[in-house]
């Protein structure tokens, strides 16, 4: 059994924001898998389904970025999962446009949404962290992750979550090292 959580902000003016690509890659997952139709509980929008022989919930929460350990804490709680079968996706600055790291553990790097989690179920779980880059101008970071993608960011968005869905079943068995040079060799 594993947990997919996307990382997102749940107003409707936040769904192409860059801070949403965790949103993002959960929706392609459950539209590509036939996951259920996303149902509100603990505090977010869980489907439910099997990929290949894996049993998978995924989940988008809905406690808004800096609270969403507390969606993640509750459905592993009440499905008595291990943090380690949680897989988090996220956007994350310090990794260019396009470019995807997957890893077990390790800092927040000032990532809002993972120190909630690491808060609420500590540190020992998968993330797909997935570039967004740096802002190119004096912007502030926070204005920066909460402004939309542009069109040509879109397109490249397409291709990171398309890359992501061909390579899930490396994920699935929980090789990261693989799935991360895989997704970015396509």
């Amino acid at each position: 059994m594993l947990l997919f959580v996307g990382l997102g902000n749940p107003t409707p003016d936040s769904q192409n924001n860059r801070h949403n690509i965790g949103f993002k890659v959960i929706d392609a997952i459950n539209q590509k898998f036939g996951l259920s139709k996303q149902k509100p509980k603990f505090k977010g929008l869980l489907t439910t389904g099997n990929i290949g022989d894996k049993k998978v919930y995924a989940i988008k929460p809905l406690t808004f970025m800096n609270n969403s350990g507390i969606c993640i804490r509750e459905l592993i709680e009440y499905f008595k999962m291990d943090a380690t079968d949680v897989i988090v996706f996220h956007d994350d600055l310090d990794i260019d446009l396009g470019k995807i790291k997957a890893k077990f553990g390790g800092s927040s790097a000032g990532h809002n949404g993972i120190e909630s989690i690491d808060k609420f179920i500590g540190k020992d779980y998968s993330r797909v962290r997935i570039g967004i880059g740096k802002p190119d101008s004096k912007i502030s970071i926070s204005d920066y992750v909460l402004n939309d993608f542009n069109d040509e960011e879109k397109e490249k968005l397409e291709n990171i979550t398309e890359n992501i869905i061909t390579s899930l079943n490396i994920l699935l068995d929980k090789k990261l090292e693989l799935f991360s040079s895989t997704v970015n060799n396509k």
